[in-house]
């Protein structure tokens, strides 16, 4: 994130500690003035400053940045120290101390974890100082080090306010997505679906009653992809599948309506079906239902047209499970390990219509009932097959 020098002036300003580490600084080297500086290759503007010798500098001050010594520490890296500039030999005839008029003088670089250069902890006094020593360059290093680690923390901490805030945008539109989809779109595809049936009702020509079956078998598709759509949202930008489990006293009648409905929008395939549920299954009906739906739609849209769907669903003390069996091409081998994935589909035939989500659907209801599906693809058949505990493994059976 990138930051405006006014941004960094706030951010000095913000750290409590700052007037402390300065007056710690002026009070165990006898210096009187000291300074947080932020230090670019154009700029030199006083963050926080401490000024016992009225040297007429506040925090938001600036001073040519070429006059400066922080100007050679940016550019070295190197903590300046000198105790007293008429006896140094380095800076003896450096025009900064006469222009600023001081004797004694440290500077050490603050630098960000990220090793960014932020500026420097200066400071000085017009008097001669003993500042050459292990404690004080070992203070003022610490010090730096403190401050760098604060300003790091505080643009960490606004990027996650940052970050927070566009989950909440986020979030607003996510709800608005779900919305859109159980109420904006649902509303007016009940209104055909509920128009069909009136339809039907009254007297028609041939013709005429094909195109309303194909309006009945379009609003029954589309009623499906909505649910597959906003159990997406729900599952990858919401709070996942809700689930009501009792024991379904009519599981197997579920299902066989489940068969009826799909064989009427297929009503040239053939669909075997062998159903014994001998013992009572805990489980969500409906999501029950439209994981079952998910499959058997998907084994009638990829299976071959010439040999039949085949169902097996059984309850005993093992389990509750469901097979859908369809003959066909079998699915290649690097499409099933991506198959119960988001918008993926066994193979790319022209054709095909759908999402790519039902079977993603699919395997989320079986996750949501402790239960798992397995697939097994063969020139001879494919098989999906749904298996779960009768009831919930932290409950008695």
């Amino acid at each position: 994130m990138k930051r405006s020098l006014a941004d960094d002036l706030a951010a000095v300003a913000r750290i409590d500690a700052i007037p402390r580490i300065l007056k710690v600084a002026c009070d165990s080297t006898g210096l009187r003035f000291a300074t947080v500086a932020r230090v670019t290759p154009d700029r030199w503007i006083a963050c926080a400053v401490r000024d016992e010798i009225a040297f007429g500098l506040q925090a938001g001050g600036e001073l040519p940045v070429k006059t400066t010594i922080c100007d050679e520490v940016r550019a070295s890296g190197q903590i300046v120290v000198i105790e007293s500039v008429a006896e140094d030999r380095l800076f003896c005839g450096h025009p900064t101390p006469k222009l600023y008029g001081f004797q004694s003088y440290i500077s050490v670089p603050i630098n960000l974890p990220d090793g960014e250069f932020f500026g420097t902890l200066c400071a000085l006094d017009p008097r001669p100082t003993k500042l050459r020593t292990t404690a004080t360059i070992d203070m003022f290093r610490l010090f730096a080090d403190l401050i760098a680690f604060h300003l790091d923390a505080q643009e960490r901490l606004t990027a996650t306010q940052t970050a927070l805030q566009d989950e909440r945008q986020i979030a607003e539109l996510r709800e608005q997505f779900i919305a859109v989809l159980g109420h904006d779109l649902r509303n007016p595809l009940n209104a055909i679906n509920l128009s069909v049936p009136a339809l039907l009702r009254t007297p028609l020509n041939e013709h005429a009653t094909r195109i309303v079956r194909q309006l009945q078998n379009s609003g029954a598709r589309m009623a499906g992809l909505i649910d597959n759509i906003l159990d997406f949202a729900h599952t990858r930008l919401g709070s996942g599948l809700s689930l009501i489990r009792t024991v379904e006293p009519d599981l197997e009648g579920m299902l066989d309506q489940v068969i009826a409905e799909l064989q009427m929008i297929c009503p040239e395939r053939a669909i075997q079906s062998e159903i014994a549920l001998r013992r009572p299954v805990v489980c969500d009906g409906a999501r029950i239902a439209q994981l079952f739906s998910n499959l058997l739609a998907n084994a009638l849209t990829h299976g071959g047209l010439d040999g039949p769907v085949r169902i097996r669903a059984y309850s005993d003390d093992g389990g509750f499970e469901i097979s859908v069996m369809n003959s066909g091409e079998p699915i290649p081998p690097d499409s099933l390990d991506r198959l119960f994935e988001p918008f993926s589909r066994a193979s790319e035939q022209s054709g095909q219509q759908g999402l790519g989500l039902g079977l993603y659907i699919a395997s989320e209801i079986a996750r949501a009932h402790e239960g798992s599906i397995t697939v097994a693809s063969s020139p001879e058949e494919t098989r999906f097959t749904f298996s779960m505990p009768i009831s919930p493994r932290n409950e008695s059976r």
